[in-house]
């Protein structure tokens, strides 16, 4: 069975991950536990848009990431060992330090972060917000 201490190990490695992003988007909880990530588009409903999080849970650790929920492109190329991590469509679960998948996963994050800091995208969101008005 794996050891909570784990979990803080891998949380680090997550949140790690996110640091370079947090001079870029807003940090919306920064707790031992769970590290969030808002980008500074703001949504129609007056909300920022969710970019990315790391949060301790009681079974794993979870990595969220919503790019890859809006642009499912994101994820072609991704590894099979990757995937297989994917619970819903933009979670990753992990118990331990996974050196190969975090690598990987590391690149996803900056693919993603580009991805919604592309001027096409941001444009298209606020395309949509208008046609909704």
């Amino acid at each position: 069975m794996t050891e909570k201490n784990d979990f803080g190990a891998v949380f680090a490695r997550l949140k790690a991950m996110l640091r370079p992003y947090a001079k870029h988007c807003e940090v919306l909880h920064d707790t031992p536990s769970q590290y969030y990530l808002n980008t500074r588009f703001i949504m129609k409903n007056k909300q920022p848009l969710f970019f990315a999080a790391a949060r301790i849970g009681k079974a794993y650790v979870s990595f969220h990431l919503m790019p890859v929920y809006a642009c499912p492109e994101l994820l072609q190329g991704v590894s099979p060992e990757l995937k297989r991590r994917m619970q819903g469509l933009s979670c990753f679960n992990f118990k331990t330090v996974e050196e190969k998948l975090f690598k990987e996963l590391a690149q996803l994050t900056k693919a993603s972060f580009a991805r919604f800091n592309d001027e096409k995208f941001v444009n298209s969101l606020r395309l949509m917000q208008e046609r909704r008005r």
